[in-house]
């Protein structure tokens, strides 16, 4: 049996602030280190062995992997880095509080943007510096293929290539794969995975470092998936993600 292991990123500043944070690099909070050294163990006690592991350009993703690895002493496992696998682009919403959003434009109208399938934020304008093109990091991604905003369709199809290139091809040599990304790239994932429709995908709120497990037969078919963890715990943790678009009572 194969497996891949979808992992959001710990608590960031930003998740603690209720900001859309998109492409802005936001480090982890103490809670988010601590999230994520919970997740290593966690997967460590479930006798999880990973061969190999995929995450983002963003350092919220790539440090809790750092965690996750160094609590399960796989520190030495092979690494792929790649912006495809980096969040949503929220455009013009980059920084804003959901909350001051919601009571702004209607929560109906943030979670739209949060959560619809085809719907983008307004765009960054060329000028702005929050621009991913004047990132020194992209500067190999041609110009054309970097977003200045991003519905989770043009996300999905940002992620897809590398996903059938790279990640599950890498199924056929390794038993066990880990991926460590973000909310939207990984319900992109996930929407292929399990053939989630455009509208229910509105529905599905992924918590901060929950191990999220896909099991494969060997014709590479998907045959199960699960949350490793307490489920009752990990409800309430999806239900608080769905609120974050709320109006403050």
């Amino acid at each position: 049996m194969k497996k891949i292991v979808l992992l959001r990123h710990g608590e960031s500043a930003w998740n603690r602030e209720n900001r859309f944070t998109g492409w802005t690099d936001v480090d982890l909070t103490e809670k988010g280190v601590a999230e994520a050294e919970k997740a290593g163990l966690t997967l460590k006690q479930y006798g999880f062995n990973f061969d190999k592991a995929y995450t983002s350009y963003l350092k919220r993703a790539v440090k809790t992997l750092n965690c996750v690895l160094d609590k399960m002493d796989l520190d030495w496992i092979p690494v792929e880095k790649s912006w495809r696998l980096n969040e949503k682009h929220y455009g013009a919403l980059q920084g804003l509080n959901k909350a001051e959003t919601a009571e702004k434009y209607g929560e109906q109208q943030v979670l739209t943007w949060r959560r619809s399938y085809d719907v983008a934020p307004h765009a960054l304008p060329e000028s702005d510096l929050r621009n991913p093109r004047f990132d020194y990091r992209y500067h190999e991604v041609p110009d054309a293929e970097l977003p200045r905003t991003e519905s989770l369709k043009e996300t999905i199809a940002r992620i897809m290539p590398y996903w059938e290139s790279d990640i599950f091809p890498s199924l056929r040599t390794n038993h066990t794969v880990l991926v460590v990304a973000h909310g939207n790239s990984l319900r992109g994932i996930i929407k292929h995975l399990k053939h989630i429709s455009d509208e229910d995908i509105v529905k599905l709120n992924l918590p901060t470092a929950i191990p999220y497990v896909f099991e494969f037969d060997d014709r590479m078919n998907l045959s199960n998936d699960y949350f490793l963890g307490d489920q009752d715990e990990i409800r309430k943790l999806m239900e608080a993600v769905a609120n974050q678009g709320k109006k403050k009572e």
